[in-house]
């Protein structure tokens, strides 16, 4: 059974990438909060993984690294300190996880690295001036890494649009606002964690074996569709 670590596995898209998950593999997760109602091998370490020490692990064939942030403010008001939190999350905390554990990663068979974008980088779209510069430094270093670690490790990046989660509950706090934000979209919806869940799995399993440094974008057809 392929070992996986997944990191920001306690909510949202990490703890439906944990469900969609957990029988078919045997799951390392590294939260901050450990989640109480996993079934299967599940081996859980509580950490953050910008600060503490992170957890010896013996073996690895796959990470995907789940941690984000929606930092939605009109320029004016985000301060460096902003830009500098949405960088070390997503960015740096992802740099940090790969370069411990990039030694068992080399050491496995078919190991593959997930990463997380959003379509905020290829659209342009207001407020989001921080979290775009960061994600963009995510899929910068899933091109980066792909090449550098071929052919032993793969490296992509799944670019979500809006997803139900506990991030984005003030952009979908209402009815009103679900049906607007389903309009805005040419498929007429947005996503629910599983979507992204499944996407990660197909990234991570050898179904995917010969994909590498591509950023996908999960998007309900809002990037590519001018409708």
């Amino acid at each position: 059974m392929k070992k996986v670590l997944i990191v920001g596995g306690s909510r949202g898209i990490g703890r439906a990438v944990v469900q969609k998950m957990n029988e078919s593999y045997e799951l390392i997760s590294i939260s901050r909060s450990a989640s109480e109602d996993m079934k299967g091998s599940l081996v859980q370490y509580t950490c953050d993984v910008l600060t503490d020490e992170l957890p010896h692990i013996e073996e690895l064939e796959g990470l995907v690294y789940c941690p984000g942030t929606i930092n939605l403010k009109p320029f004016t008001r985000l301060s460096e300190s902003d830009f500098k939190e949405d960088f070390e999350l997503n960015v740096l905390g992802a740099v940090r996880v790969i370069q411990k554990y990039l030694k068992l990663l080399k050491n496995g068979n078919d190991s593959s690295v997930v990463l997380f974008s959003t379509v905020a980088v290829k659209m342009g779209m207001p407020f989001h001036a921080s979290i775009a510069v960061a994600k963009a430094g995510v899929e910068a270093l899933v091109k980066s890494l792909g090449a550098e670690l071929s052919p032993g490790i793969r490296f992509n990046a799944i670019a979500p649009t809006i997803t139900d989660t506990s991030l984005a509950e003030k952009i979908l706090r209402n009815d009103a606002m679900k049906e607007k934000m389903k309009e805005r979209h040419p498929m007429k919806s947005y996503l629910e964690p599983n979507d992204v869940a499944e996407m990660t799995e197909f990234l991570i399993s050898d179904k995917s074996k010969k994909i590498s440094g591509q950023i996908f974008e999960l998007d309900c057809g809002i990037v590519t569709f001018k409708i």
